[in-house]
Order: structure tokens, then C-alpha cells, then sequence
């Protein structure tokens, strides 16, 4: 297992590389977190994922939903080293004429599920997958990610309300618990917490992770498709910026592009 933690490790490595580059050449974009979900997208697109990128809109593949739809710097990386799309895609990042725009889009990107920005919207839409999976008797899981202060948003309990009610186990919840968002801490902004003491009480079997550990993600993964008759909720313990050390826990890091001075030092900080 180490083995395959090393190679986790690398290609999340590079993949981290490809967000702040992508952010510094568009000056703009949101490296915080994009950063810190990372791993969790490592680990989904090269572990645990029914997915072909030589078949993207294969009607059995397992969905992914990043409902945090400000940190697709991340996805698209993720997607260009599994193979949807080019690396020379990454460099159009959030330009005029690119198809990877700021926000995801299903229709102009290979290996996107669904398009998202709106936050609060993501688990909606992740439950209707779910439950069309169960309705067409597939055997698909579907996967949706979600910012801790986007949980903020009515919306999400009421979609988890929906998920549960409907005992969608084929659906898996992951909480990018970075305690930062655009305004600061989440506890100060508008405290979600205790977030798994929440997703409980909504009827969800809750695993919480360490979201940087390779053995955990992959162990709350399989423990999640162990359970029936409920959905799944992951809090993922993470660090915004994870990996470049200015940028480590610093809301001032949500969304600006790094300068040249800053990308040099990212780019050491990611070997």
C-alpha cells in the first residue's frame, strides 16, 4: 500500500503544481481551495472512481459533483492527469475562448458531471443522479463535494434532508472542512459546526477523516459503500492552500492568483 500512497502522493503533487500555475497565467482564479480538496480528487479519480476518459458520458460510470464549483482549478487538473482532457488545455484556464471557465461547465468539458458555481446547489443535483441510479436499477455511486462555508447555505439541508428520505446509499457526501472561507473563519462567518453531529441528525452515516491522509480517504471510500439504506457524509479535515507554505491557512488565499515572485515560491514549496 505504501507503494500506491507514493503514487497518490505524486500525482497530487503535480496536480497542485498545474492549480497554482493555471491561476497565476489567468491572474485570477481560486487557489485556497482547490488546494485543499486535492487529495480527496486523487484519490476519487485514480482509486476509487468507475470512470474512462475514453468514454466520459458512459451511462454506468460513477458521478462526481464538485459543488464548491470556485475550486475547479483543481478539477480540471485532476481531470487533465487522468486523461479527459489535454494539459495544454490547463494553460487556457479562465480565458477568453477556453472551455475551462471559472466555474465547471458539463457541456464544454469531457469528465465534467455537472456545471456548478451557484453554491448550495451541488447536493441537489447529486441527489437526483443518486436516485435515478436507483430508479434505473444502476449500480453507480455518486460523489459530492462541498465547501464547509458553502454548507452555510439552507439549501444543502434541505437536499440532505431529500437524500435521506429517499435512502440514497449510492450517494456519497465529502465536506471539505478547511474552516476558511472568503470572509474569514466558518465558526465566525456563520458557524456550521458541529457539521458531523448535523449530517447525522439528517439520518447520514458520518465517517470523519483526516483529508490529507491517503489511507484514511481511501478506508472512508470503502466504508461508505459498505453502508445501506442511508447516504454517506465524509468530513474531510483539510488545510486551505494545502502544500504551498505562504498560502496555508490564509482566507486571504480564496481567490487571488499568485505573482511571479509567489509562483517560484509555490513551485519549490511542490516537490
Amino acid at each position: 500500500m505504501e507503494s500506491l500512497y507514493d503514487e497518490l502522493k505524486l500525482k497530487a503533487t503535480k496536480i497542485r503544481r498545474n492549480i497554482v500555475n493555471m491561476i497565476y497565467l489567468a491572474s485570477s482564479g481560486h487557489p485556497g481551495g482547490a488546494l485543499s480538496i486535492t487529495d480527496i480528487l486523487t484519490v476519487l479519480y485514480f482509486t476509487e472512481m468507475n470512470v474512462d476518459p475514453l468514454n466520459p458520458k458512459d451511462e454506468n460510470r460513477d458521478r462526481f459533483v464538485l459543488s464548491k464549483g470556485h475550486a475547479s482549478a483543481a478539477l480540471y487538473a485532476t481531470l487533465a492527469e487522468r486523461g479527459f482532457i489535454q494539459n495544454e488545455d490547463l494553460l487556457g484556464f479562465r480565458k477568453l475562448d477556453s472551455n475551462l471557465q471559472g466555474h465547471p461547465d458539463m457541456n464544454k468539458v469531457p469528465g465534467v458531471d455537472m456545471t456548478t458555481g451557484s453554491l448550495g446547489q451541488g447536493l441537489s443535483t447529486a441527489n437526483g443522479m443518486a436516485l435515478a441510479g436507483k430508479l434505473d436499477n444502476k449500480n453507480y455511486r455518486v460523489y459530492c463535494a462541498l465547501g464547509d462555508g458553502e454548507i452555510e447555505e439552507g439549501q444543502v439541508w434541505e437536499a440532505a434532508m431529500s437524500a435521506s428520505h429517499y435512502k440514497l446509499d449510492n450517494l456519497c457526501v465529502i465536506v471539505d472542512n478547511n474552516n476558511l472561507q472568503i470572509d474569514g473563519t466558518v465558526d465566525k462567518v456563520m458557524s456550521p459546526y458541529p457539521i458531523a453531529e448535523k449530517f447525522e441528525s439528517f439520518g447520514f452515516n458520518v465517517i470523519e477523516i483526516d483529508g490529507h491522509d491517503y489511507k484514511q480517504i481511501i478506508e472512508a471510500f470503502e466504508n461508505a459503500k459498505k453502508i445501506t439504506g442511508k447516504p454517506t457524509a465524509i468530513i474531510a479535515k483539510t488545510i486551505k492552500g494545502k502544500g504551498v507554505s505562504f498560502m496555508e491557512n490564509q482566507a486571504s488565499w480564496h481567490g487571488k492568483a499568485p505573482t511571479e515572485e509567489e509562483l517560484t515560491q509555490a513551485m519549490q514549496d511542490l516537490i
